[in-house]
């Protein structure tokens, strides 16, 4: 596994099911579930985890692609960014496919995936502000052949866990056929760990939009409020047009609502932002009103 461990004897399963693979993890307790590896094998590395057994996720076929199930895309969880990053995903969910191409360099694109991205739950997870803004639910596969779906959010909120020997099997989104962006600002040139990202999406069926903010906190923020602030200006029968000056209050709204200013003071007075959390707000900023400028261009 690594050069700086002590190797150890390990018990590796190769399952070619899901329902296997549930199996597996009921039959070896202390297993961890492995696909790509991207976030795995940096924990064995630095010495954070040392799994006694292995169950590989690689050779279940049928959590590699997706389908299309009454208006929604049924994602497989082995789908990996390189793959979500190629046109025709991009045609069924833009947003996914920039944030998979965005993932970082081609081999960590070619061997992560979707479902690992999602149970490593790390803040900087390029696909996780767009699935919130999607309001993305997961099918949980567990033992027995039971399923059971929940809310992405609820995942990654920690209102909902994974119980022993389950899985997340599929990423249900739905179908909106409308714009969607995803953009994120790094600390250097070309792919690389978010310093913040925003995920904005259109629903003109209900007449909303909905945005969400990444990297700066331990899970994505919707600013709801925000959001319909914004939608209830829009002219929705009209090209969806919006005044120039909306669209700089819209970053601000958003930015401010989730990096808030400090509580004020017992005397009533409030302490400015330290420079990097402002330098942060703005960027924020940046990249809501972005967003939204090219969902509506």
């Amino acid at each position: 596994m690594t050069t700086h461990a002590p190797r150890t004897a390990q018990a590796v399963t190769l399952p070619t099911t899901l329902d296997e693979a549930v199996a597996a993890l009921a039959a070896l307790p202390a297993a961890v579930p492995v696909a790509g590896g991207t976030d795995l094998m940096a924990a064995v590395n630095s010495g954070q985890l040392r799994p006694a057994a292995l169950v590989g996720l690689g050779r279940i076929s049928e959590i590699r692609g997706w389908q299309y199930q009454d208006g929604h895309a049924l994602l497989g969880a082995g789908l990996t960014h390189a793959r979500m990053g190629r046109p025709d995903f991009a045609a069924l969910i833009p947003a996914l496919a920039a944030a998979a191409r965005a993932a970082g360099p081609p081999h960590i694109r070619n061997a992560g995936t979707l479902g690992g991205n999602i149970a490593s739950a790390a803040p900087t997870g390029d696909a996780l502000p767009v699935l919130a803004a999607l309001e993305a639910t997961l099918v949980i596969a567990g033992p027995g052949g039971a399923r059971r779906e929940i809310p992405v959010s609820h995942l990654l909120a920690g209102v909902e866990m994974l119980r022993g020997g389950e899985l997340i099997g599929y990423v249900r989104v739905p179908l909106l056929h409308a714009p969607q962006v995803f953009l994120k600002a790094t600390g250097r040139t070309g792919p690389g760990r978010a310093l913040a990202s925003v995920a904005l999406v259109l629903d003109p069926a209900r007449r909303g939009v909905r945005c969400a903010v990444g990297a700066i906190a331990p899970m994505p923020l919707r600013p709801l409020e925000a959001e319909q602030w914004i939608a209830g200006l829009i002219d929705w029968d009209n090209d969806r047009a919006l005044v120039p000056e909306a669209l700089h209050a819209f970053g601000e709204y958003v930015a401010a609502a989730c990096i808030p200013d400090p509580a004020p003071e017992p005397d009533g007075t409030v302490a400015p932002l330290p420079p990097a959390v402002l330098h942060l707000r703005r960027t924020v900023a940046a990249l809501a009103r972005r967003a939204l400028g090219r969902a509506l261009s």
